[in-house]
Order: structure tokens, then C-alpha cells, then sequence
């Protein structure tokens, strides 16, 4: 299998490694896959060095077929909101790059490589329906990974303007994705929405909502991969 063929067709029936932050999100991602034994799921730890570190690790330590990193996010107002889940069409490393006096430039456009790994889209288009059948809300489009949370309005309104199809933002997505890609192996990122992109209010996040949204969209891969 190419690595095109890898992004387009269907992932090989393998063993899945899903990747999270913490170990709450782990949990609800066990609570949801009901103790099947073709998944193992690791929380590898915030943040993007963190992920890719700890996907590499497992990657080197077993042989699976597709990597996944999922957790809880933010959603972009009117793109997703609270409760719902999102699957990353691309995930984005939106912070890597540098500030110029014209404005922030991405890696990317410094000529420094891609900032971007797609998902593997089958998969992304087969669980979305999945997802959607079984009464869950979801949307699909680019899932940015930041360093730092948002807290502002005027951030959340410059990333939105950076990346018109970004629907939610997170902190480990690309560096899941990166060390898949290095391997060859087909990827996905999964959140629950847990709060709006934007000011900061963490009196108003809803976590436990979104780890129930997390454990429930859990139990469909199972349908689906």
C-alpha cells in the first residue's frame, strides 16, 4: 500500500492505537471501546512534543494499522459546538512559525516544511456517517494544534482568519499525526467539544459532557475500523 492509497482508501483491519493527553480522556475512550482487545490506548501527555514522543514510543513497541489521537477541544463558535465531536479533515500545527512585521508566518510559508498531515479521509467520511446515524453531532474540517490554549476574542478571530475551515483547536493532534506519517500509517484525530475557541471561561467548560460525547463516539469505532 502507497502512502497515498494509505490517506485515501480504507486502513488495514489491524490492530488501532489511540492516542490522548490525560488519563481522563484515556478512561472514557476505554469506557466506550468496552474492553475490545484491537485497540490500545495510551495518554501520552500534553501538548505536541509530548504526543508525538509518546505515539513514536508505542509505534516502535507494537505494529498497528491506523493511530488516532483523540481527547476533548475547543470548537470554533458556529463551526461546533459544546457537547458535539469533530473529526480533523487535516491536522494543523497553527502556532509553528514566526512572528514579521507583516504578521505571523507558518513554517510552512517560511519554507521550513508542511505544517499540515491529513487524515485518512475514507475512514474520516465512513465514521462521520457512523457518528451522525447513531444521533451524535459532529463536523468535519481542519483541527488546529496550539501551544498555548486561545483566551482571547482577538486570537480566536486570527486563527479563524488563518484557517477559514478550522472547526475545533487542541494540543496534541499533529504531533500524533507527524509521527504517523513517519510510519507510514494512516491517521485521525477525534475531540469532543468541550469549549468555545475563544475568551477564556473555565467556569463554563463543560468536561465531563464532552468526555460522555468522547466515551460514546468511542464505542462507534468499533462499528466502523
Amino acid at each position: 500500500m502507497t502512502s497515498t492509497q494509505a490517506m485515501e482508501g480504507q486502513p488495514p483491519a489491524s490492530r488501532i492505537l489511540i492516542v490522548t493527553a490525560v488519563a481522563a480522556e484515556r478512561d472514557a475512550v476505554l469506557h466506550g471501546l468496552r474492553g475490545s482487545s484491537r485497540f490500545d490506548v495510551v495518554a501520552a501527555g500534553a501538548g505536541t512534543a509530548a504526543a508525538a514522543a509518546g505515539t513514536a514510543a508505542a509505534l516502535a513497541a507494537g505494529s498497528y494499522g491506523c493511530v488516532i489521537s483523540a481527547g476533548i477541544g475547543g470548537g470554533f463558535p458556529g463551526a461546533a459546538p459544546v457537547g458535539s465531536l469533530v473529526l480533523a479533515s487535516e491536522m494543523i500545527a497553527a502556532d509553528l512559525g514566526a512572528e514579521t512585521p507583516e504578521g505571523f508566518r507558518s513554517a510552512a510559508e517560511l519554507g521550513f516544511g508542511s505544517v499540515s498531515v491529513p487524515a485518512h479521509r475514507g475512514t474520516v467520511e465512513a465514521l462521520a456517517a457512523a457518528l451522525a446515524a447513531a444521533g451524535l453531532a459532529v463536523s468535519t474540517g481542519s483541527v488546529l494544534t496550539v501551544s498555548t490554549a486561545t483566551g482571547t476574542a482577538g486570537t480566536a478571530a486570527r486563527l479563524a482568519a488563518r484557517h477559514p475551515g478550522a472547526v475545533a483547536e487542541a494540543m496534541e493532534g499533529h504531533g500524533v499525526a507527524v509521527a504517523a506519517e513517519a510510519r507510514r500509517l494512516p491517521v485521525l484525530e477525534l475531540r469532543a467539544i468541550s469549549n468555545a475557541v475563544g475568551p477564556r471561561d473555565r467556569d463554563a467548560w463543560k468536561i465531563g459532557e464532552a468526555l460522555e460525547a468522547l466515551s460514546a463516539a468511542s464505542a462507534i469505532l468499533l462499528e466502523v475500523l
